[in-house]
């Protein structure tokens, strides 16, 4: 039986993916920074708030994030661990914050909400084991540098390794910092071992791993989804597409 391991897109075992919050125009900025050195974000607005309170408005969304993500942050950002059910049924559904709860998460699937990210870091750069818990790596002003040259010195390849940045980009400006995210960008973007992705394209592609269809004798491999997944089989990087199936040994 051959040794079957999944890689991420064109057989690399690093993903960066990128996490701000509240959609404040400070945005504009960092999008331009990601752009430059082909860095990947997600970035979650409150869609009940757009154009309030220094943040960006409805008409700009499309093309500020184009080729980002952008991600459902609730309606008004309350609290929501505190309020009732029927509440963060409308905060959510209408398109959260750092709070939430046992129950929350049990209501996430039915919402349509396929990943929530927490403020809690980890220090480390596992894949994540709940998606509707996700705990990044670390907030940037958690000695980023340090930790991206953590990550790019990373070299068994029998793991996969992701770092996962979070924070606002209004705090660049309060913390007057922003070369601490355009330096980091420069050294850890533009690297031909590293996959730069949305928290969203993550999640798509573990899926479409998971739903892989083997021979019990794991001799071929079918892929029922539209995504190519890319899989080590006895140290050779295969790509298996949308829709096909191959032999892996």
């Amino acid at each position: 039986m051959p040794k079957i391991m999944m890689a991420f897109p064109q057989g690399k075992h690093k993903v960066v993916t990128m996490s701000y919050d509240d959609g404040q125009t400070a945005d504009i900025k960092l999008v331009e920074v990601f752009n430059k050195f082909g860095i990947r974000g997600t970035f979650h607005l409150n869609s009940g708030m757009l154009g309030t309170d220094g943040r960006i408005s409805e008409k700009e969304v499309a093309e500020l994030y184009g080729g980002h993500e952008v991600s459902a942050h609730t309606l008004t950002h309350p609290t929501i661990a505190r309020c009732p059910k029927e509440q963060i049924i409308e905060e959510i559904f209408e398109y959260p914050n750092g709070s939430y709860s046992k129950t929350i998460i049990e209501m996430l699937p039915y919402l349509g909400v396929e990943y929530a990210r927490t403020a809690q870091s980890t220090g480390q750069f596992a894949m994540p084991d709940d998606l509707l818990a996700w705990r990044p790596t670390c907030h940037h002003n958690s000695d980023l540098m340090n930790v991206a040259e953590t990550f790019v010195n990373l070299n068994k390849t029998q793991y996969l390794y992701m770092l996962y940045v979070w924070g606002h980009s209004y705090e660049f400006d309060q913390d007057n910092n922003w070369s601490l995210i355009e330096n980091f960008c420069e050294f850890i973007g533009n690297r031909l071992d590293i996959w730069y992705a949305t928290n969203m394209e993550i999640v798509d592609y573990l899926k479409a791993f998971q739903n892989l269809k083997f021979a019990a004798s794991c001799q071929f491999v079918y892929n029922p989804s539209a995504l190519s997944v890319w899989l080590q089989v006895d140290n050779q990087i295969i790509e298996v597409r949308g829709g096909g199936q191959i032999h892996l040994k």
